[in-house]
């Protein structure tokens, strides 16, 4: 997600990088051309910005409008009362608003679900709700419960995504805090939750504690990071079968990056502001040793802001398997990749019935189908 101009130059073929000295291009897999069907799934949401399902339900699709509400699909059918709306307890427009929710993986028992937004005063909030007892349609607004605060300097680069990962741990992603460059190099400082994966137990202490092999805990810096260097992590996702976590990291004025590690590994340095992408930024020259480049890149003559999605895991279309799908913000291309052993095995750029407009996010369901969140407000389902 960005509020960069569009830069819808010819689409060229994404880079991976090698590790070591000045980064350069290697041999990669052709890129492939496939065609998908983009099903129409809902419509005249404001600024859908994400889509999940707790555990398990299959009847129903929750998708966050990037105004304060939540939304839900059921059975195929948009229901008018909204699921939660906090449309005043929020500053929305640009890169900030409500921005996810994530359920809790006990929510059938215990109703939890948890919101990222940016306050009244431009600030992150990670909150809890419970659902209503009376309606499972319905969040109990009244049990809002501060899980974390944040301060934000600037209005730009707030990450926003919250997700819980197959070890039940609760992850949130960090940008940088904003502006350009970014001028006090958060990213780089363990100090800093700014420019950060955090990862926290909200079952281990009220309202949460540091895992106790999250990387800086016992040792300076703050106990909730999990990664850092990151510039704006506007979406990640984990695929469980691989083992593998992927983020996709917003880049500054010339490279989008997509980052694929064992979800299990923490304590990564993922190179911003020392890099964007695998190029260095500041300083410049720069060393990349003790960095994590990144699996792929692309540059700004093919896009301005990468949007990630999720490897798909459904079963209505087996071919697709394993593959991340991914997109641009101002391009609106749809891509994918497989990775397997350390690299990308094969990349395909998709053609689709339907003219999308620029895509703000990505979606999956309790089966592992995917969906493709628009800035026109509508709800696709990824097909074949």
């Amino acid at each position: 997600m960005s509020t960069k101009p569009a830069v819808l130059g010819p689409l060229c073929g994404l880079a991976l990088l090698t590790c070591g000295g000045n980064p350069t291009s290697v041999s990669l897999p052709p890129e492939g051309t496939g065609s998908l069907r983009l099903e129409l799934v809902a419509s005249g949401f404001s600024s859908p910005v994400f889509l999940t399902t707790p555990t398990g339900d299959t009847a129903r699709l929750f998708v966050v409008d990037q105004g304060g509400q939540i939304r839900v699909i059921q059975h195929g059918v948009l229901l008018p009362t909204p699921f939660l709306d906090i449309a005043g307890r929020i500053t929305s427009g640009g890169e900030r608003g409500l921005l996810s929710v994530a359920f809790h993986p006990s929510y059938a028992a215990n109703g939890f679900f948890y919101v990222n937004y940016t306050d009244l005063n431009g600030d992150t909030r990670v909150e809890r709700y419970t659902v209503s007892v009376a309606d499972s349609n319905l969040a109990d607004t009244s049990t809002h419960k501060l899980i974390l605060f944040v301060s934000q300097p600037y209005p730009n680069h707030n990450g926003g995504l919250v997700m819980f990962g197959p070890d039940g741990m609760l992850y949130i992603g960090m940008g940088d805090g904003g502006s350009g460059g970014d001028p006090e190099n958060r990213a780089q400082n363990p100090d800093s939750l700014l420019g950060k994966l955090l990862r926290i137990d909200v079952d281990g202490g009220d309202p949460y504690v540091s895992p106790p092999n999250n990387p800086y805990v016992g040792r300076s810096g703050r106990g909730e990071i999990w990664a850092i260097g990151l510039r704006n992590p506007w979406r990640f996702s984990f695929d469980p079968p691989s083992g593998l976590l992927y983020i996709a990291d917003v880049g500054q004025n010339s490279w989008e990056e997509v980052d694929v590690e064992p979800a299990s590994q923490g304590g990564l340095n993922y190179g911003w502001r020392i890099m964007e992408g695998a190029h260095c930024d500041n300083p410049n020259p720069c060393s990349p040793a003790g960095l994590v480049l990144p699996a792929l890149e692309y540059s700004h003559s093919d896009g301005c802001s990468v949007t990630g999605g999720f490897a798909y895991r459904g079963t209505r279309f087996p071919s697709l398997a394993g593959q991340y799908f991914f997109s641009d913000y101002c391009a609106a291309w749809l891509r994918s990749a497989t990775y397997a052993n350390g690299a990308v095995t094969s990349r395909t750029l998709w053609s689709f019935n339907v003219n999308l407009e620029s895509v703000l996010s990505f979606g999956q369901d309790a089966r592992g189908e995917l969906y493709v969140l628009t800035a026109g407000g509508v709800v696709y389902r990824i097909a074949q």
